[in-house]
């Protein structure tokens, strides 16, 4: 038996509770995971709370990333005792996933654990972290350069703004984070944002083109705010869009894109090939500090993940939320 949590939809209505499972209820997978750490991201708020339609069968686990030690393992490419992690691959959606003390996956989904990362230290990075790296990663491959003027970044006081802002910051971009927590401008600023504006400037109805401001965007937030970082965004720049925290519609017009040459990138960070994910966690373990882990994160129990959930789906949880599935 094994602690979890376990969301269910019947009679009785929908409800996340914190359960105990049967290892031979696991679902179907090549490697059996003791899980150290799992985290609590926007997709798992959705999918406890029941305010979006993730979750796609039932009875299921949240929890979209984990990390901790193999167990046992049919797969060549991992053997128990290793560490390993995990990140998307629909786990939490359709598969069982990490806020429970076991997993059973597929070891295509795996990844060995990143070198010079403990187990908790990657999963306070966790799927947010990992999320920010890959809209880096995109504006880098556009060839969007410090010298090119300021980084917009939206939805910054959430994991992957806070990010995002370290991340950009640390490579010598200067950001500027639009949040709607102005009691949280002290904290945007410690991770290296050198201008905090409020989200209201991006976040009502805007015009098709406004003036120039932005040489890239990372936004996860979607909505009139994508659209009007777009109207904004300089020629030749570049917006990477990774979220939907204000809506998936996009209320927006082509003209900075037939106008201006701005590249809009979606990032999807559920299905990345192996070598990508490796890729970007060797980026994160050279950009990313232990001191900026501690500022951006907090540990939780497990017992603590439902009631957080509903505070992130609230938009009063700061950066990332890591729980220890064994406390």
């Amino acid at each position: 038996m094994f602690k979890a949590i376990v969301i269910n939809k019947d009679d009785k209505g929908y409800r996340a509770e914190l359960g105990q499972l049967e290892e031979s209820a696991l679902p179907a997978g090549d490697v059996r995971v003791r899980v150290q750490y799992s985290t609590l991201n926007y997709k798992d708020g959705l999918a406890i709370t029941g305010k979006g339609p993730v979750v796609r069968s039932f009875p299921m686990v949240p929890g979209i990333d984990f990390a901790g030690e193999v167990l046992e393992s049919t797969s060549p490419d991992f053997k128990v005792g290793d560490a390993v992690l995990l990140n998307g691959w629909g786990v939490g959606e359709g598969h069982w996933g990490g806020l429970a003390q076991q997993a059973r996956v597929k070891a295509d989904w795996l990844i060995p654990l990143p070198k010079g990362f403990t187990a908790k230290q990657a999963l306070a990075i966790g799927t947010a972290g990992y999320t920010a790296m890959l809209c880096v990663m995109a504006l880098q491959k556009h060839g969007v350069k410090p010298a090119d003027g300021e980084v917009l970044v939206t939805g910054a006081a959430g994991g992957v703004g806070s990010f995002a802002i370290a991340l950009l910051s640390k490579l010598g971009f200067t950001v500027v984070a639009s949040s709607g927590r102005p009691q949280e401008a002290e904290y945007l600023r410690s991770l290296g944002a050198a201008e905090v504006i409020d989200r209201s400037s991006l976040s009502e109805p805007g015009k098709p083109l406004a003036r120039e401001r932005w040489a890239a965007v990372v936004d996860s937030v979607g909505s009139h705010t994508l659209a009007n970082a777009c109207a904004a965004t300089k020629s030749e720049g570049a917006v990477a869009a990774c979220g939907l925290a204000q809506g998936m519609d996009f209320p927006g017009s082509v003209a900075p894109f037939i106008l201006r040459g701005v590249t809009l990138y979606g990032i999807n960070s559920v299905t990345v090939p192996k070598a990508k994910r490796i890729a970007a966690y060797e980026q994160l373990s050279a950009l990313v500090d232990l001191k900026t882990l501690d500022a951006i994160s907090h540990e939780i129990s497990l017992g603590e993940a439902i009631q957080y959930a509903d505070a992130l789906m609230k938009g009063t949880v700061r950066g990332r939320v890591i729980v220890d599935v064994n406390r």
